[in-house]
């Protein structure tokens, strides 16, 4: 249980609205799933609403349990920040190498999607409040947080990949297994991670029911790791992505188990 002049347990929304997030979560669940099951034509738009509803789940989730103030802290940092470290990556070539996204995902910005920093909103709300419940205050969150956000995208990005919406120039340099990604990538993503943990990580520590960001990092792993074994057939990204990841989230179920906040 969080503690210290940072922490709070602030007041909690009570009656329906606190059903809203949990409607969001199982909403991006069912359009994962069915993403597997419809025509390649129907994916892209099953692709671009469940990032949105995980948006909104993580968003709505976090103004009920944490506050406003929290909310537009949490959303300034990840939104302003993925998207400037974004830019720089298809202008710089740094930190990721040398990629460019494809048109399909919507408007962009400098040649990257606006859908882009919403995905990388989405998940670093889960991210950080997993981090913080297993590490101390400070450098160790940053530490694991960082870790965990990076290690989503050795899922993330093979998939993502396949299906047409960014390719690198060269990818000469990877991980065994994982062809068409570049290793820089994967350690741009730790840097990149570190740092939005890192910013994240100057926000209050607030006691709350942390239930939907729960289920969604639980989902996003074991679904990942499903889908890259059975679905994909892509031994090695499920490989990579279910012991990096599952480095992290293993523990964290462990620690949810043997010493429940409530």
């Amino acid at each position: 249980m969080y503690s210290g002049p940072h922490s709070d347990r602030g007041g909690v929304p009570s009656g329906w609205i606190v059903y809203i997030p949990w409607a969001l979560a199982i909403v991006t669940i069912l359009t994962q799933i069915a993403w597997i099951l419809v025509d390649e034509r129907l994916r892209l738009a099953l692709t671009i609403s469940s990032v949105i509803t995980f948006f909104l789940a993580s968003a709505t989730h976090a103004y009920i349990s944490r506050g406003m103030t929290w909310t537009a802290g949490y959303l300034a940092i990840t939104l302003v920040a993925s998207l400037v470290i974004e830019v720089v990556g298809v202008l710089t070539e740094f930190p990721f190498g040398s990629y460019a996204y494809s048109t399909d995902l919507g408007p962009a910005l400098l040649g990257v999607p606006l859908l882009i920093p919403v995905a990388w909103s989405m998940m670093a709300y889960p991210v950080l409040l997993a981090a913080r419940r297993l590490a101390g205050p400070g450098l160790p969150t940053v530490l694991v947080g960082g870790f965990l956000f990076a290690s989503w995208d050795l899922f993330l990005d093979p998939q993502m990949v396949r299906q047409g919406y960014w390719t690198w120039s060269d990818a000469t340099w990877n991980l065994p297994g994982v062809e068409d990604i570049p290793l820089q990538n994967f350690l741009g993503w730790l840097l990149a991670g570190l740092a939005i943990m890192w910013m994240l990580e100057r926000l209050p520590r607030k006691v709350a029911k942390d239930g939907v960001p729960t289920l969604m990092l639980s989902w996003v792993y074991a679904s990942n790791v499903l889908a890259a074994a059975a679905f994909f057939a892509d031994w090695p990204v499920a490989v990579w992505g279910g012991i990096c990841m599952g480095a992290v989230v293993i523990p964290y179920w462990w620690r949810l188990w043997s010493q429940p906040q409530w």
